[in-house]
């Protein structure tokens, strides 16, 4: 058995090398571009875009309006970031071991390469150009790079998937993006924060609380004078059955600002208007004229261009106790009004589908198309008449059924009134750490969000296993969470995205082998019965057990028997979500030894046995 274990951690680690091709590549053979990173320099004559799928960065002449040359890099790159001089580039390379990839302006050559942590992305340059922040998503922390030694000279922890950061002006303090909320899910309060870390003791200075239900956090910039932060997420309202959609009755998607002098929320601004959703906010930018904040809808393929000045003195008023003509009339309550931005905000269409980050040279934003492979052009203009024009980063070869599942798990055009994809609770298709009162198993009986890495192969589908194979959720998830009827086709296609998934490391593996703690671990998984359920390859029997865990109008009632792999990167666990850490599973929430025999493990066993958990 233990062998058989240690063959599919293998076969695992090969599978992910292979997914970077798998996934990226037409039925023709040709690679997708996939751009999610772009930056301007200085002088607004050249563009940097990040192509993830292609490894590569290419560089456009802005005012030829095409690529220049392009760059090869070693892994996918996932985040730029140029020098204060303009003299080099950096280029995060996302891989379960990643570097930072140094590269020559304007040269466009690899000149060296740092090693950092798991997934890196989001190089952020201190504004002294002597050090780079780089968030290590998976490790959960940030790495601080010495750019003179190129050497790490220290990490600091952060709460969960740190994917975004900004920097003060005076390179004091470090504002970064948690993807996703920590703790139980079955509480009163989930969401995703915000850390601030002050730069010279190396640490978080302060915690910035989202609004409840927070999460999806995705894009970070900071007002030109220095004195906001703003950061887009979702906004879910998971405290109610999701029996409509109208009125953002389920997700709404937000823009969060924060004063950096209080290092505290200054409001939260809802993105979509009162009967069209503007789902999945991703980059933003602001221009250098601090007038307008630029926010890309990944979901709805969409820009909005939104006047800060204006939207900055209604929120001033607000706070003041000021009354403002057709507007709430406390700041709390402007988190949930639909109409707060009608007059200081445009939405534009977007040519390109997939919009990840933006940037923007005089009143020209340039948007990264992911599934398009183009930079699509927009005049921000006020005065003027907006009219995108879409320029290709190369040649984009047909979508595959893999891909345009890809694009339909992630696209709002689907959903009714456009208010949420799949991807607003499916975050890479994996969870948002919410707990949602879906109406598949009766309404009051909330259940947490499920990766969908190997739901086809591992039925029966949803927590309860209401829904015999993961087919059936797609298409009960198409009609009565996203309020549509759509073609067989569209379905089949989210299918096979789903099927070509492949699970990433865990950052506990060391080199990518077990650790010597979770070597110990494995021989308790054995020692506990966990390996009785939680068979390989899959980890897990496919079958249901009653684990003295459901309650309400649950109680008794048998839950699935979940896949361990990936579940480093799920929490929280157990069909509410009431554990937030493996540890918790293996004791507080394991009566009676239902879920494993442990209750005579030492805690150091514990330990072990936790670790090896999470390093399938």
């Amino acid at each position: 058995m233990i062998t058989a274990m240690r063959s599919f951690r293998v076969v695992l680690a090969y599978s992910f090398m292979l997914s970077a091709v798998t996934a990226t590549v037409s039925s023709a053979g040709e690679a997708y571009l996939s751009p999610c990173a772009v930056v301007a320099d200085k002088d607004g004559k050249t563009l940097y875009v990040a192509e993830f799928a292609a490894k590569q960065v290419a560089i456009v002449d802005v005012a030829g309006g095409k690529v220049a040359t392009t760059v090869s890099v070693p892994d996918e790159p996932s985040g730029l970031a140029l020098a204060p001089d303009g003299a080099c580039l950096y280029v995060t390379g996302a891989a379960p071991v990643g570097r930072v990839h140094i590269v020559e302006v304007p040269k466009g050559s690899v000149r060296d390469s740092i090693s950092v942590g798991h997934t890196p992305m989001c190089p952020v340059v201190s504004p002294d150009g002597k050090t780079l922040y780089v968030c290590n998503r998976f490790n959960n922390n940030v790495a601080i790079i010495d750019l003179a030694s190129k050497a790490v000279v220290g990490t600091v922890p952060v709460l969960r998937e740190p994917v975004a950061a900004a920097i003060t002006l005076d390179g004091k303090f470090l504002f970064v993006a948690n993807l996703l909320p920590v703790g139980p899910a079955n509480g009163d309060y989930i969401a995703g924060s915000v850390s601030v870390i002050d730069t010279a003791e190396k640490k978080v200075a302060a915690t910035v609380e989202l609004p409840n239900g927070s999460s999806s956090l995705r894009g970070m910039c900071m007002s030109p004078d220095g004195k906001y932060v703003f950061v887009t997420h979702i906004l879910g309202r998971y405290q109610v059955p999701t029996t409509q959609l109208e009125r953002g009755w389920m997700n709404t998607n937000a823009m969060t600002i924060i004063d950096i002098a209080a290092k505290k929320r200054l409001n939260t601004v809802l993105l979509d208007d009162v009967d069209l959703g503007a789902a999945n906010p991703w980059g933003i930018v602001c221009t250098a004229d601090g007038k307008s904040i630029c926010v890309t809808h990944s979901g709805t393929h969409e820009i909005s261009v939104i006047n800060w000045p204006g939207l900055l003195d209604k929120l001033t008023k607000i706070a003041a106790g000021q009354k403002v003509s057709g507007a709430s009339s406390t700041a709390a309550d402007v988190p949930n009004d639909l109409s707060f931005l009608v007059g200081l905000r445009r939405r534009i269409p977007l040519p390109g589908e997939g919009p990840r980050a933006v940037a923007v040279i005089g009143t020209q934003a340039y948007v990264a198309q992911h599934f398009s492979g183009s930079l699509d052009v927009v005049d921000i203009n006020p005065e003027s008449i907006p009219k995108p024009k879409c320029l290709p980063l190369g040649p984009q070869p047909a979508m595959s059924v893999v891909r345009k599942g890809e694009l339909f798990f992630s696209d709002a055009r689907l959903c009714f009134q456009k208010w949420q994809s799949c991807t607003s609770c499916h975050p890479d298709a994996r969870v948002d750490g919410l707990n949602w009162d879906l109406l598949n198993d009766g309404i009051g009986n909330p259940k947490n969000t499920k990766n969908m890495l190997l739901a086809h192969a591992t039925p029966p589908a949803m927590s309860l296993g209401v829904r015999d194979t993961a087919e059936m959720a797609v298409r009960a998830g198409i009609r009565f969470i996203q309020f549509a009827v759509r073609p067989e086709e569209d379905a089949v296609a989210i299918d096979e995205y789903l099927k070509s998934l492949k699970p990433v490391p865990s950052p506990y593996l060391v080199k990518g082998e077990l650790s010597k703690t979770a070597k110990k671990g494995e021989k308790l998984f054995e020692k506990a019965k966990c390996a009785t359920c939680h068979t390989p390859p899959l980890y897990t029997n496919l079958k249901q057990y009653d684990l003295g865990t459901t309650t309400g109008m649950d109680k008794g009632k048998p839950t699935d028997t979940p896949t361990l792999v990936e579940v480093w990167r799920t929490a929280p666990y157990l069909h509410d979500g009431r554990a937030t850490t493996m540890q918790e599973v293996l004791t507080k929430f394991n009566p009676g030894d239902k879920h494993g025999e442990t209750s005579k493990l030492s805690k150091e066993e514990i330990e072990e046995l936790a670790e090896y958990i999470l390093s399938l």
